[in-house]
């Protein structure tokens, strides 16, 4: 494999002569969304290159379909960046780092994670100022990806798919002390705010006797009468339903003991801006809320050169999210609505812990980047790649180093495409709300 494809050859980056316009594939990735969201997408994507980024997963697939491919198929993120990792609670109340985002999820190239995970580090090194340095975080998550990925192989597939990141265990093993205690004092709040009692008083408030979702527009409001979003609402009951069919049957008799209170349109993220997303509020006896989050599936970014495993993309979401993580939400799920448009269900904010890569230091980017790897490892190993990817790898630096490469240059485009986004803007090609800081 290595003679066919060699690990120094996937420092590689140019352009293609025919490459397309960046501008015309975010118009193309807006189709089917909220057109009065778009505005706001944009506006998201031009604060930085880095925010650029982090909504280009569409272009970067694009550019990716160019570079070289072992053939090796892992149940791929397909929008592996730093900011989609993060630690959460288990079902059994664990608190668990891992992967966080599957909207892209597909059986694709584990190239592309990898790669697509690098240049979100030499992106994020740029933005805090490391200098010379933009290429140590990225290499060190490859690094630690092909380390962690031989150790894989040793371990029998029930070893492999049990394996996880426990939250505690990675900051009691932080050398940074002052980094480790401000860790530390962020998981402990994080963990106190539980939905009953912080989530709920802030994100409701009671009405006429009824609990209502406090609107805090743009970025959560509730739908307007008499406008496509509006049909969305009314479709809910039914869209609720076929939910409920694709839970298993004991967390379906767990949903059934709620009742439906109240919907609104959510904002989310960078990329996703624009795809329908809602917030749902459900009571029982009228004491204990559960937040619910139904948010649109389009087709993924990796389709065009992978194809697709499930020809229903909320099912395809939740299918790769349970491939890949090591727990999943207790209420996940997918479902349609009345037009056709695809769904996947999951609760909204059970003890979400993330990090916030632009207070990092260049040491702190690079022991982040290597957890992100060896989550990343983790992950693409559970399905039994392990073995031919370690393989491919061997022990020494020349893929480290290529990918590494490979980051600073794409980081390079990124910015140039940026850069066009904001000369979209400037002349009025694409329509812009900014939002304030």
């Amino acid at each position: 494999m290595r003679a066919q494809v060699s690990r120094s050859s996937h420092a590689d980056w140019s352009p293609a002569p025919n490459r397309r316009d960046p501008i015309e594939m975010l118009e193309d990735s807006g189709q089917g969304r909220m057109q009065d969201l778009l505005p706001l997408r944009y506006g998201r994507m031009a604060r930085s290159p880095f925010a650029f980024f982090r909504g280009a997963a569409q272009i970067m697939a694009y550019d990716l379909q160019h570079t070289p491919d072992t053939g090796i198929r892992v149940q791929a993120c397909g929008d592996c960046h730093l900011s989609n990792f993060g630690g959460f609670a288990t079902p059994e109340r664990r608190l668990v780092f891992d992967l966080n985002d599957f909207d892209e999820t597909l059986p694709a190239a584990w190239e592309w994670d990898v790669k697509r995970l690098a240049a979100s580090f030499v992106m994020a090194a740029r933005s805090n100022g490391s200098g010379r340095k933009q290429a140590d975080a990225a290499q060190a998550a490859v690094a630690s990806y092909r380390e962690n990925i031989r150790s894989f192989v040793a371990l029998s597939p029930l070893e492999c798919w049990y394996e996880s990141v426990d939250v505690q265990s990675v900051v009691a093993e932080m050398q940074d002390s002052e980094w480790r205690k401000q860790v530390s004092k962020e998981v402990q709040k994080q963990v106190k705010r539980t939905v009953a009692d912080h989530y709920f008083p802030k994100l409701t408030h009671e009405q006429d006797g009824k609990f209502r979702i406090r609107d805090n527009p743009p970025v959560l409001y509730h739908l307007p009468e008499h406008t496509d979003a509006e049909a969305l609402a009314e479709r809910l009951p039914v869209m609720l339903d076929s939910y409920r069919q694709s839970m298993a049957e004991e967390r379906r008799d767990l949903l059934n003991r709620y009742r439906f209170v109240d919907c609104a349109v959510k904002v989310v993220g960078v990329g996703s801006v624009g795809t329908r997303c809602l917030v749902v509020l459900m009571m029982c006896d009228d004491r204990h809320p559960l937040l619910l989050q139904i948010k649109q599936a389009n087709q993924s970014v990796l389709e065009p050169y992978f194809g697709s495993d499930h020809p229903h993309h909320g099912q395809r979401v939740v299918v790769g999210q349970r491939r890949t993580q090591a727990a999943s939400d207790l209420f996940l799920g997918w479902t349609q609505d009345l037009v056709g448009r695809h769904y996947y269900v999951r609760q909204l904010r059970d003890v979400k812990i993330s990090a916030d890569v632009s207070l990092m230091t260049a040491r702190r980017l690079r022991g982040y980047a290597q957890l992100c790897g060896r989550v990343l490892a983790r992950a693409h190993a559970r399905l039994g790649a392990a073995p031919m990817i370690a393989g491919y790898l061997g022990r020494g630096e020349s893929f480290d180093l290529a990918v590494a490469q490979f980051a600073l240059r794409y980081a390079d485009q990124t910015e140039a495409d940026h850069s066009a986004l904001l000369r979209a803007i400037k002349d009025e090609r694409l329509p812009v709300l900014w939002e304030e800081d």
